[in-house]
């Protein structure tokens, strides 16, 4: 079988995650691939993925809670059951690395022993035992920024230095699993776009990604069809797609090497026009 992990961590070339939320409330396909009796629907979720890699996906992100702005918490065990039904669907089927959206210890834990490839947690590891829970697995990392919790975070964010916050935030939590036994080679971070920021928070955080790139990790970015281009364009989610490509690229073209995206045919053939230009 291929070595799905360094395949993805191969980043000689940008890549495309898919987001794939088995969710009944994220903020763009939430109920999407959802029964609403607690479980996935497979089939309409394999039928998803097939479509996402045609499309130019080169890796798929499950999510089974929503970190949307105003979002509850789910319980480990609603977790568990949206979550690794389609992880193991995924890799039963599919030659395609698997990321797993969570920051719960035994989401991480099942995740990895189902087969992902990769754990992408937006709170950084910090829930008690999910440093652990991720080092014991041995899987690929990315750590994002987020000011708070979902509930709140957009409630009158503030920073001293958004940058300089950000920047020291990352390097912290990266210090602390490496200490914790993640190779640094095994870790990616993420500023988090829309997690605990305004408007003029993005802005500026967008304009310093070479900054967070200097850090020496892997960035990956996600603002398809977030509030930021829907704040930029006056436009709500389902006419953002354009506004999410541009900036996408804008940020390949400041070092990031994943981008998370809703649109990935659009993605791909934008990036694919890059490439074919800057070489």
């Amino acid at each position: 079988m291929t070595d799905l992990t360094h395949s993805f961590m191969d980043f000689s070339l940008p890549k495309i995650m898919a987001v794939l939320n088995v969710t009944p409330d994220s903020f763009s396909d939430g109920g999407t691939y959802y029964t609403g009796n607690r479980q996935p629907d497979l089939s309409r979720v394999l039928n998803r993925v097939d479509l996402m890699l045609s499309e130019g996906a080169h890796l798929i992100d499950v999510g089974g809670e929503s970190t949307r702005p105003g979002a509850e918490p789910v319980s480990s065990e609603e977790e568990l059951a949206r979550v690794l039904p389609v992880v193991e669907a995924i890799v039963s089927r599919f030659d395609v690395p698997v990321s797993v959206d969570t920051s719960t210890p035994s989401v991480i834990s099942e995740a990895a022993r189902a087969g992902a490839s990769m754990i992408n947690d937006v709170r950084a590891l910090r829930r008690p035992g999910a440093l652990t829970a991720a080092a014991t697995s041995g899987l690929p990392v990315c750590l994002m920024h987020m000011l708070g919790e979902p509930q709140q975070m957009q409630l009158d964010p503030g920073y001293v230095d958004i940058t300089a916050d950000v920047k020291a935030f990352l390097l912290e939590r990266a210090t602390t699993c490496e200490a914790a036994g993640i190779p640094r080679s095994k870790i990616l971070i993420d500023p988090g776009f829309g997690f605990g920021k305004t408007l003029q928070h993005n802005l500026i955080l967008f304009r310093s990604l070479p900054e967070l790139v200097g850090l020496g990790f892997p960035v990956l970015v996600g603002v398809s069809r977030k509030s930021l281009v829907g704040a930029i364009l006056d436009k709500p989610v389902e006419e953002r797609m354009v506004g999410s490509v541009v900036l996408g690229m804008l940020a390949i073209r400041r070092g990031v090497k994943v981008l998370r995206v809703h649109d990935i045919s659009a993605t791909a053939d934008a990036l694919k026009i890059l490439q074919a230009v800057e070489g």
